[in-house]
């Protein structure tokens, strides 16, 4: 029997939400779907979400969208992006009967037009105000499989973790969570200089340790200028984006969320650059545990460089306006050019 995970949380017996659950398990149940986190009260960490990912066969993101629930339907799409094959033909869809993945949509629609999202996200977050819809759009995905995400492995195969030296426990290490495949110069060059800053002023570079993008150039800043630069990645992913050189510390991971678990720990603050869908993954992981006062996150600073192009947009502004609407907006600080990003961190860390 076929397996499909809910995510939701059932609030209250008044909750307005309660009504559309019911109905869909009703009719997911009736037509032969086993049901995995039925009454909305299983908890998902970033140490086992990969886990309830295997287990699945597909996805339904109910109305109610919370900072949880946006964070898991972006860390699908990551997935799918990222061609995980613990996804491969898994679909996933989210039912926006109160409108309430509007803001999630509109935000990467914008990242599309940034040139940070090249699929076509509505084919792989499949979008329904109608219960009865859901049944038709999963076994349609389930018959036609998910779409390409016209990526393909051609990096280098996954090594082993390493440290190279001792740890240094007073320095600052910065973690830049960015994109991986903006190709604009400018963006190229703020990310390159953001790593020189880092070693210049004796702060340590922590990073998604791929060589493409804005990701390759912070690396490549911070070794340049002679610092020190760790960072982490997954084997999938490291075939298709490379490790990049100079990495005074690396650790392999074997899915993106214990990636993300062991960069935070790492790190002392975080700087989330222009980046694509997994930026926006970082990013929520982040104010969840802000949010939950986890003791991962406890004194470090998290500024978004919310920068603005040639045509006057402002690469954040959308994540940015969702995020006050999903979470408390003093969890972050924004900043708008590149020499305020430094002096931002140290007012925190001091």
């Amino acid at each position: 029997m076929p397996i499909v995970r809910l995510s939701g949380t059932v609030i209250s017996d008044i909750d307005p939400n309660r009504a559309v659950r019911a109905k869909l398990l009703y009719l997911l149940f009736g037509a032969g779907w086993d049901i995995y986190n039925s009454n909305g009260d299983q908890q998902i960490t970033l140490g086992n979400i990969e886990k309830k990912i295997i287990e699945a066969n597909a996805f339904v993101f109910t109305p109610g969208a919370t900072l949880e629930d946006v964070f898991k339907a972006v860390s699908i799409f990551v997935g799918y992006q990222t061609l995980d094959q613990n996804l491969k033909g898994k679909p996933t869809v989210l039912m926006n009967s109160d409108g309430s993945w509007d803001q999630l949509y509109h935000l990467l629609e914008h990242l599309q037009k940034m040139g940070t999202i090249q699929q076509d996200f509505r084919q792989f977050l499949l979008n329904t105000n109608e219960p009865e819809q859901i049944l038709s759009m999963l076994n349609q995905a389930l018959r036609n499989g998910i779409p390409d995400a016209e990526r393909h492995r051609e990096g280098q195969v996954a090594g082993d973790s390493f440290d190279h030296g001792p740890e240094d426990i007073d320095r600052q290490d910065i973690c830049v969570f960015c994109s991986a495949s903006i190709k604009d110069q400018d963006y190229l060059d703020d990310g390159y200089h953001l790593g020189r800053m880092l070693a210049e002023q004796g702060m340590g570079c922590v990073s998604g340790a791929g060589c493409t993008g804005i990701m390759g150039v912070v690396v490549q800043g911070a070794v340049d200028a002679g610092g020190w630069a760790g960072g982490s990645n997954v084997p999938h992913i490291i075939e298709l984006e490379g490790l990049p050189e100079g990495l005074s510390s690396f650790w392999l991971r074997p899915d993106i969320y214990t990636r993300m678990e062991v960069m935070i720990e790492k790190s002392t603050g975080f700087v989330i650059f222009p980046g694509g869908a997994g930026t926006v993954q970082e990013m929520l992981a982040l104010m969840i545990f802000q949010q939950q006062n986890s003791p991962l996150m406890k004194n470090k600073p998290v500024v978004v460089f919310n920068r603005r192009d040639n045509n006057g947009v402002s690469f954040w502004d959308p994540m940015i306006d969702m995020l006050h609407d999903l979470c408390c907006g003093s969890h972050f600080e924004v900043v708008d050019t590149l020499d305020q990003i430094i002096p931002t961190l140290m007012k925190s860390l001091r």
